[in-house]
């Protein structure tokens, strides 16, 4: 399986990483339950972040992740309401952290007189369940590695995945290591999350010529409208559900993580009926343990399109942006058509590189 280095070297010591967003293709949410996903790297969007000499050390404010300047009041408040007080430098400074952290507790040697300006910029559509913060925070360690000559033998690949999640939790993001994974190797991954592999999952990489090309997957996402509530604040208060042991919830979610197995052979046998009724069912189960209320009526309606056209859908992440499998080119125009009219962006799915092999 050919593999694409995860950062470009801009000379004279910069280097410049860009991680892409993701979609969750079955499994999700139960990477967060001990269960298992598949997910594959999403091309579409990305993260990209810099890092160059300097002689003091600087995160940059992105003017769009962290706007200090504003038209008028209506701006202002327009971005607050949509986004809160959170940006993106948060994030490079919080995986520096870590990373400076994990050397610490492992004797990694650093140079102390290099010095760094990490700056970031990122075109993935906020709040649509596909990944913004974690590609951030992993383009911004793979920087880090690279700036300080960190061999993969000193920090192994597959402990990449859970210091990019220390450093989201260090901020108060609730999330699994689903995104951190596909974001940290690329292509199609599978995963296992169980209770004996929760801190290293048990993960391998999939060709992703398994993936239907004709028609392709689709992505639909709003872009216009903020669906709401962050991937954050959904997990967070599923998880006080799931803290009472509510046997119901316990079996849909084991339900979700059985789908993986089944849809890794459908993907294997060509059989792209099965995996449609695979992402429907994935998406059913979702729906009746966190609520209609939870999941938004964007991310319902999107859902509800893409089965007026026939073709089964399910939630990327968290809710804000779907992915579709149209069967055959009839449905993928219909679907296409339905998604335009009712202002949504529909557009192919393209499968971003491989960066490590497992």
């Amino acid at each position: 399986m050919q593999t694409t280095p995860a950062v470009e070297s801009l000379g004279n010591e910069a280097f410049r990483s860009r991680v892409y967003s993701r979609i969750g293709l079955l499994g999700n949410p139960s990477d967060g339950y001990n269960g298992r996903c598949l997910s594959l790297s999403l091309q579409n969007f990305w993260a990209e972040v810099i890092i160059k000499p300097a002689s003091k050390i600087t995160f940059e404010l992105n003017p769009e992740g962290d706007p200090t300047q504003f038209t008028d009041i209506t701006s202002f408040r327009s971005h607050i309401d949509g986004h809160g007080y959170n940006g993106g430098v948060r994030l490079l400074m919080s995986m520096t952290r870590q990373f400076l952290k994990y050397c610490s507790e492992h004797v990694i040697p650093l140079d102390p007189t290099l010095k760094f300006t990490l700056s970031y910029s990122i075109n993935i559509p906020r709040q649509r369940g596909l990944s913004g913060s974690s590609a951030i925070a992993c383009a911004a360690l793979n920087c880090l590695l690279a700036f300080y000559k960190i061999s993969e033998e000193q920090l192994p690949v597959n402990h990449r995945p859970g210091l990019v999640l220390a450093a989201e939790e260090a901020l108060g993001i609730t999330a699994g290591l689903q995104d951190r994974v596909i974001q940290v190797y690329g292509g199609l991954v599978s995963m296992n999350f169980s209770e004996f592999a929760s801190s290293f999952p048990l993960c391998k990489s999939l060709d992703p010529g398994l993936l239907p090309s004709s028609p392709p997957l689709i992505l639909i996402y709003n872009p216009h409208e903020a669906p709401g509530k962050d991937s954050g604040s959904v997990h967070s208060q599923f998880k006080e559900k799931w803290a009472l042991e509510v046997s119901s919830l316990h079996a849909q979610m084991k339900e979700v993580a059985d789908l993986v197995p089944q849809g890794i052979t459908a993907l294997e046998n060509e059989d792209l009926q099965k995996l449609a009724v695979l992402m429907k069912r994935n998406f059913q189960l979702r729906k009746s343990m966190f609520g209609e209320a939870a999941l938004g009526k964007e991310s319902l309606r999107m859902i509800e399109l893409a089965d007026s056209a026939g073709v089964a859908a399910k939630f990327t992440g968290s809710g804000g942006a779907v992915v579709a499998l149209p069967l055959d080119k009839e449905q993928k125009e219909k679907l296409e058509e339905a998604s335009w009219e009712a202002g949504f962006v529909c557009v192919p799915v393209r499968v971003g590189p491989v960066y490590h092999v497992i």
